[in-house]
């Protein structure tokens, strides 16, 4: 087990700078998510943290010690990556033996045997452990994978989005199996995903990326509740966070759609202030005495709730509401919002006023 600490990581490619001056701080035994979208800097993150790629600036501190020039067996890392990395004419036990019979390592017959049954308890795969790994499934590979790297009882796991190429079902079992996997071994893991789900679902905490770029680290409540600016709003929730441009006015987002007057509470801002308001789906209320009006433009249904997509002169707004709530495409509606759920975001820096 580690803390794991960046300290103004810089890290370029060529003509492209993969990150920029990145500090972190992951403590140990946390759970810890990267989250961002394709080229966000996360893998080089990841790579960078293992000891796969130097930094151009920077330092990487493992226990308080650096690490920087440490190579990736010093620093006792496991990786696990979405391509499963086994050997496949192995039989599972046989991958599972393999990190134990390098070199550098000295455990005899005995510790490998107890370790890789261990191991493979703590995963549910004993019963595989004689089968080629050729003929397993997606997701018995993962478990594989990750025993792997558990057999070794490393400092830290290092997760680069190791459930992206498995079906939604197994990701949702296989999400549950690393969190239970994580309390188990209370170690350290660094876990990467484009997957907004995962994040929220999976992370102590997460840290958001963008374009190489730590924009902002927290619990998931604070991600989700407390975004620092629009990027972060947007990044987490199912529909993402409604931006709605307007003027602060006597206690009312006036919006810049159809000129609709909508109370707020507690406003971060001055009157007569140009602002974006952010209000979650789930806090936007259909009423028949709501402020604002518009037509249903569409319905997505999801089983327990419904998400309706609300045409306001031409802005498109969503609404979660009851799976009972009878409505139609292309019906009229008013809604209005919860005036003390509404967030105020500085319209040109994207910065959440609450938070500056």
């Amino acid at each position: 087990m580690a803390d794991i600490a960046l300290a103004g990581i810089t890290k370029k490619f060529g003509p492209n700078t993969a990150l920029r001056g990145v500090d972190l701080d992951i403590k140990d035994g946390e759970f810890f998510v990267l989250l961002g979208q394709t080229g966000a800097g996360k893998t080089t993150t990841l790579r960078v943290i293992a000891g796969l790629e130097k930094p151009d600036a920077g330092k990487v501190m493992i226990e308080g010690q650096d690490a920087t020039r440490w190579n990736t067996a010093q620093r006792d890392v496991a990786l696990v990556l979405q391509q499963y990395s086994l050997y496949p004419r192995l039989t599972v036990r046989g991958n599972l033996e393999f990190p134990l019979k390098s070199r550098t390592q000295n455990f005899t017959p005995a510790e490998i045997k107890e370790r890789v049954e261990r191991a493979a308890e703590t995963l549910q795969i004993t019963q595989l452990l004689d089968r080629k790994v050729e003929k397993l499934s997606g997701g018995e590979m993962q478990r594989v994978s990750i025993g792997r790297a558990i057999v070794r009882s490393p400092r830290v796991f290092l997760m680069d989005e190791p459930l992206s190429a498995l079906d939604a079902n197994l990701r949702d079992v296989l999400r549950v199996e690393l969190k239970k996997l994580h309390n188990e071994l209370g170690a350290t893991f660094v876990f990467v995903t484009h997957d907004q789900v995962e994040a929220m679902s999976m992370g102590d905490k997460i840290g958001v990326l963008n374009q190489g770029k730590l924009v902002q680290v927290g619990t998931p409540d604070e991600i989700y509740s407390r975004p620092l600016n629009t990027f972060v709003a947007r990044s987490v929730g199912t529909p993402p966070m409604n931006l709605l441009d307007g003027v602060l006015k006597d206690s009312s987002a006036v919006l810049d759609a159809g000129g609709h007057a909508v109370p707020v509470s507690n406003p971060n801002g001055t009157d007569g202030q140009r602002l974006r308001f952010g209000v979650r789906p789930e806090n936007i209320v259909i009423s028949a005495d709501a402020p604002a009006s518009g037509y249903v433009f569409d319905i997505e249904n999801h089983g327990v709730l419904k998400i309706l997509t609300i045409d306001a002169d031409g802005l498109h707004i969503h609404a979660t509401v009851s799976a009972q709530t009878r409505i139609a495409i292309n019906d009229p509606v008013r809604f209005g919002w919860k005036p003390d759920k509404v967030l105020f975001f500085n319209p040109e820096t994207g910065r959440n006023l609450a938070l500056t």
